[in-house]
């Protein structure tokens, strides 16, 4: 056997993907230390309780509760605790006693990344976080390294797997969205309390750091548009299908190029995407990055989005380049934000829309609809119209299913607001931008 280097690793968090680790990083130690080339070893597992019951048998000996003696000496600290606190704390506390460090600790890295990785140009180091954006997907690396030297433009992910679970079986099965939550819940892919995902506060701290690499601007988390799919329900999903569309919950990172220069939009919500687009055919709680740049063209990355074994498949790789990163010696490379490009609010940004309106089913109804469209610089480009039922007076009601052509965010939103005022609408059923056209 190789008498390789031996590099002290400390793990921080035995949940499911920690279990995970913990336990490939023992049955694989040969095998990894011949891909690192040098012995990957465990010095302890950093836990709250060191007696609760873990997904991988693990020696009790490895378990403490004092996290701060465990990074002092470790060559790679690994966190996988999640949240802020004490988190942030222990990156910092390991960045400064010398360590590189591993995590996939989206919500922390959206919110205090430059901090964290100002920490580590200081001092040399490197954080590695392939696994904060799309679980097991290898998007980070491309992102940074592969597309290093290319202009990115454009990023559409879906990068939450509850959420593509749900609207992919509301889309398939006709289910409703309280049902397939629940079922969500009962398999494990959505929590007890899942507003995170369904609120899309998940997605949005994954477009920030995808946007943050692409672009090579800080991007930080109170810049991203987010809105949920609390609101999509069975009508609005058979509306997609006729129009041939599938919903989904998209992040969506784009450069724009306006008359004043280069800006950037980072935004999260639920949208209409081609059923002959490479995204509308990604099913169940998988997720998929769809990346357009300028020379290499369209690029997909697709996978599980989450999963212990999976999300450790990439925490491992991780190690792995940290293990080469320590034995070859040198600094850690460092992020690059420098391109610092402005973050443009969402009403700048252009798209195609569908707006569902109930008006009341009488002569000159559709003139005015398309008056006040006209009016706010918003083009028809289809238009259906249903009967839906009878109103309170002596007409019925009728339902319109609008598509237009581009048109400005901030101009659309204040015209669905006059229509919504106009008196001839009595409810408008729900707006859905369209993407990927």
């Amino acid at each position: 056997m190789t008498d390789y280097r031996r590099l002290r690793v400390a793990l921080l968090g035995a949940g499911a993907v920690g279990s995970q680790v913990a336990s490939l990083l023992r049955q694989h130690a040969d095998e990894l230390a011949d891909r690192a080339g040098a012995r990957l070893e465990l010095v302890g597992i950093a836990v709250r309780d060191v007696d609760a019951k873990r997904d991988a048998d693990l020696p009790r000996e490895l378990f403490t509760t004092d996290a701060d003696s465990l990074i002092v000496g470790s060559d790679i600290v690994i966190e996988l605790m999640g949240g802020i606190e004490p988190a942030r704390e222990y990156l910092l506390h390991a960045i400064n006693s010398g360590a590189d460090i591993v995590t996939a600790n989206k919500a922390l890295l959206a919110t205090h990344g430059p901090e964290i990785f100002d920490a580590a140009d200081q001092v040399g180091a490197e954080v590695y976080y392939e696994a904060a954006a799309a679980g097991a997907i290898p998007i980070i690396r491309p992102l940074r390294d592969s597309l290093a030297g290319d202009r990115v433009q454009r990023i559409m992910g879906i990068v939450n797997g509850t959420t593509n679970y749900i609207l992919d079986r509301m889309d398939t099965e006709g289910a409703d969205f309280a049902d397939v939550l629940a079922d969500a819940q009962r398999l494990g892919y959505a929590e007890a309390d899942p507003t995170a995902d369904v609120e899309g506060y998940d997605a949005a701290q994954k477009a920030a750091i995808l946007a943050s690499l692409a672009f090579h601007t800080t991007v930080p988390l109170d810049a991203v548009h987010r809105e949920g799919i609390t609101s999509i329900d069975k009508s609005m999903m058979d509306a997609a299908r006729h129009a041939g569309y599938v919903i989904k919950l998209l992040a969506v990172c784009e450069r724009l190029t306006e008359a004043s220069g280069e800006s950037i939009s980072v935004r999260v919500y639920p949208a209409l995407i081609d059923r002959a687009h490479p995204l509308a055919s990604v099913h169940g709680a998988n997720n998929a990055v769809f990346v357009q740049a300028e020379a290499a063209g369209n690029l997909m990355f697709y996978g599980a989005g989450a999963g212990g074994v999976q999300t450790a498949s990439a925490v491992l790789g991780d190690v792995v380049s940290a293990a080469r990163r320590h034995i070859a010696g040198g600094v850690g490379v460092g992020e690059s934000t420098l391109a610092n490009l402005p973050i443009v609010p969402v009403g700048r940004v252009t798209t195609s829309y569908q707006i569902t309106l109930e008006v009341d089913d009488q002569p000159g109804v559709l003139a005015t609809v398309a008056g006040i469209l006209s009016e706010g610089r918003v083009s028809i480009a289809t238009l259906e119209q249903t009967v839906v039922g009878s109103g309170d007076g002596e007409s019925g009601v009728a339902r319109l299913v609008i598509g237009t052509h581009k048109a400005l965010e901030q101009d659309l939103s204040e015209t669905v607001d006059r229509l919504a005022a106009s008196g001839v609408v009595e409810r408008v059923v729900s707006v859905l931008r369209v993407e990927g056209n």
